[in-house]
């Protein structure tokens, strides 16, 4: 009995694992797309007002950078961005290092 209560703690560590890598780069992807998805929507919002898409791209692409620009010069905005995420991941290594004391427990 005491391989399953073992088995099924390692099982849930596992879930706990991918659950909070999945947070984790869910987190730092939407940091990266959200430019991205800025620029196709400018993009298609020019081509409603009558832009082709290439014109659009043009004027779209500097005016995300200039906001990426203003969030980067924000004090502080970026620091607390990336320390919101290396604190998910922190949070995560302990979560899933809590584990390893009730699986020991369960052995004994």
């Amino acid at each position: 009995m005491k391989k399953v209560n073992v088995a099924l703690v390692r099982l849930l560590q596992f879930v706990v694992f991918v659950v909070f890598t999945f947070v984790v780069i869910v987190y730092f992807g939407a940091m990266v797309l959200l430019p991205l998805d800025a620029i196709a929507l400018l993009i298609k919002l020019m081509g409603v007002i009558g832009l082709h898409g290439f014109i659009g791209a043009l004027v779209a692409i500097p005016a995300v950078g200039y906001l990426c620009l203003i969030v980067y010069k924000t004090p502080g905005l970026c620091k607390m961005i990336v320390d919101t995420g290396v604190d998910l991941v922190k949070t995560g290594k302990v979560k899933v290092e809590a584990f390893n004391e009730i699986a020991d427990a369960v052995k004994a």
